[in-house]
C-alpha cells in the first residue's frame, strides 16, 4: 500500500506561525523532502526534530522526484516542504504533487502560512478577484512579453521580487502598466515589517537605481488592475507600432511582436505588421 505525500505550510518569517498539526506532521513522517535541506535543517533544530532529510529543488527535481515516489509507493510517508510558506506555490513542489496524483499516491495538506495571501490581506486592495503573476523573468524579452500580457488585467495582481531586482522591476511595470495603486509589502512577519501603500511612479522614483533607497528584505508587490473602463479601441495603430518595437528591441520576432501588440491595442495584426515593416506606406 502506498503511503502518501503530505504538504506541510512553514513560518515565512516568525518560527512562532508553525502550527502544533504542521510539528506532528514532520515528527510521524518517514521523511521530509525540502527546497534547501540547510533552511529546513534549522526549522527541525528549533522544534527538536530528527528525520531523514532529501533535497528537492529545481534542478534536482526529475531525479529526486523519482526516489520520492518510489519510497512512497513502498509504503512510506513524506512530508514537503519549501524555504518558506506553501509548498507547490510558485514552487517546483507542483510537480511532484502532480506526479503523485498520476500514480494514484494520496497528496494531504497541513495548511500554513503564505506570503501572498497575507501581503494581500494586509495592503488593504480589492481582494474579490485577484491573479498570483510569481516572479517575472531576469530575461528581458520574456519580461516584457509578461508585461504586456497583463496590460489590460482588471483584477488584482500579485508578484513576488528578490530585493536587487526590485528598482529594474519597478520601472519595468510603470513603463508597461502606466500610473497604478501599488503596495509594496516587505519582510512580512518579521521584525522590520512595512506595507507601503504608494503609486508605480512614486514606487519606481522611491527605488530607482539612481540615488533611490536601497531594498532591503523580500517583497511582494500587489498592483490595481486596469480601469474597468479602459477600452482596447482607444489605443491608435501608432501606439500599437510602439509597443511592437519595444518588443522587437527586447529580442522578440517582427512577426510575434506585431501579434502581441495588436492583441494588447484590440487592432488586427496585419494592420499592425504593415505600419511596422512599411511605416511609410499611407493607410487605406
Amino acid at each position: 500500500m502506498a503511503g502518501q505525500l503530505i504538504l506541510v505550510g512553514t513560518p515565512i518569517g516568525n518560527l512562532g506561525d508553525m502550527s502544533p498539526r504542521a510539528v506532528s506532521a514532520m515528527e510521524e513522517c518517514d521523511f521530509i523532502a525540502a527546497e534547501d535541506t540547510r533552511v529546513t535543517m534549522k526549522l527541525l533544530n528549533h522544534f527538536g526534530i530528527r528525520k531523514p532529510l532529501i533535497s528537492y529543488y529545481e534542478h534536482n527535481k526529475r531525479s529526486s522526484g523519482e526516489v520520492i515516489t518510489a519510497r512512497l509507493l513502498a509504503g512510506e510517508s513524506c512530508v514537503l516542504v519549501t524555504d518558506a510558506g506553501m509548498p507547490a506555490i510558485s514552487d517546483p513542489g507542483e510537480n511532484i504533487v502532480d506526479k503523485c496524483h498520476g500514480l494514484g499516491i494520496p497528496v494531504t495538506c497541513v495548511p500554513g502560512p503564505s506570503a501572498v495571501v497575507t501581503a494581500l490581506a494586509m495592503s488593504g486592495m480589492p481582494s474579490g478577484r485577484f491573479a498570483f503573476e510569481g516572479f517575472l523573468s531576469v530575461n528581458k524579452k520574456s519580461r516584457r512579453e509578461h508585461l504586456l500580457e497583463i496590460r489590460d488585467e482588471k483584477r488584482t495582481m500579485i508578484f513576488y521580487e528578490a530585493p536587487h531586482k526590485l528598482p529594474a522591476m519597478l520601472c519595468d511595470m510603470y513603463e508597461a502598466l502606466g500610473e497604478r495603486r501599488v503596495a509594496i509589502v516587505r519582510e512580512l512577519t518579521k521584525l522590520h515589517e512595512e506595507v507601503i501603500r504608494t503609486t508605480l511612479s512614486d514606487a519606481a522614483k522611491k527605488y530607482s537605481p539612481d540615488g533611490g533607497e536601497i531594498p532591503r528584505g523580500e517583497f511582494v508587490i500587489i498592483i490595481e488592475g486596469a480601469p474597468q473602463t479602459a477600452n482596447q479601441e482607444e489605443y491608435t495603430p501608432e501606439q500599437a507600432v510602439e509597443m511592437a518595437r519595444s518588443l522587437i528591441a527586447g529580442g522578440m520576432p517582427t512577426s510575434e511582436a506585431a501579434k502581441q501588440a495588436a492583441k494588447a491595442a484590440g487592432l488586427k495584426k496585419g494592420d499592425v505588421y504593415r505600419l511596422l515593416v512599411n511605416p511609410e506606406e499611407p493607410e487605406e
